[in-house]
């Protein structure tokens, strides 16, 4: 799978560029993620605007990272979802767990929001 990570201040851009988020592509987003929250990462925002199809996998990968986050006292953001990605995310009520913003800009002002308090 193709993914980009951005360091930036305060946080870590994860941009997926795959089409696809299944049983063959999730594991290395969950790799890139277990890497970041190793490495002292504990803000990461997911950029999911490339990903037109995520399966149950997909989704764990998902929770991964949120889960790590909140392990590191830290904030998981997912943004950028396509209707299919959220059409899923909704109907597994994942919505009510997860931060989702419409785009980057609306997550860099959520973190940073979420850091002021």
């Amino acid at each position: 799978m193709s993914t980009e990570i951005l360091k930036r201040e305060g946080y870590s851009l994860v941009r997926v560029h795959s089409e696809k988020l299944d049983t063959y592509t999730a594991p290395d987003l969950k790799t890139e993620l277990l890497v970041l929250s190793n490495s002292g990462e504990n803000n990461i925002l997911l950029d999911l605007s490339n990903c037109k199809y995520c399966d149950s996998s997909g989704l764990r990968s998902i929770l991964v990272g949120n889960r790590l986050c909140e392990d590191n006292i830290g904030t998981f953001i997912l943004f950028g979802l396509q209707p299919d990605v959220d059409y899923l995310v909704r109907i597994s009520m994942l919505h009510t767990v997860l931060l989702i913003t419409k785009n980057e800009e609306e997550a860099i002002g959520l973190l940073a929001k979420k850091n002021d308090m």
